[in-house]
């Protein structure tokens, strides 16, 4: 067995966006740089097509080893968690 299926890949949130549209765009940004983009949005926000409030957000995720590579691509237009 390799070390990569003994371990699955630590995923971390690097910051939410409140627009599907503006998280499709990061993603893109961070692929064209090599790095691995998974968006999480909350099902029924995505379902109803919510545009604001808390449904409407989503949560852009990379690779642990690839979070400070993202950040400075992203600059101070993401929402992000302190504790981060």
């Amino acid at each position: 067995m390799t070390p990569s299926e003994e371990r699955p890949q630590e995923l971390l949130s690097v910051g939410t966006v409140n627009s599907q549209a503006v998280a499709e765009i990061i993603k893109s940004l961070l692929n064209a740089h090599g790095i691995d983009v998974w968006l999480s949005q909350e099902s029924a926000g995505s379902a109803i097509g919510l545009a604001m409030g808390p449904m409407a957000q989503v949560e852009i995720i990379v690779r642990a080893e690839q979070v400070e590579q993202a950040r400075p691509l992203l600059g101070d237009g993401l929402q992000t968690d302190p504790d981060s």
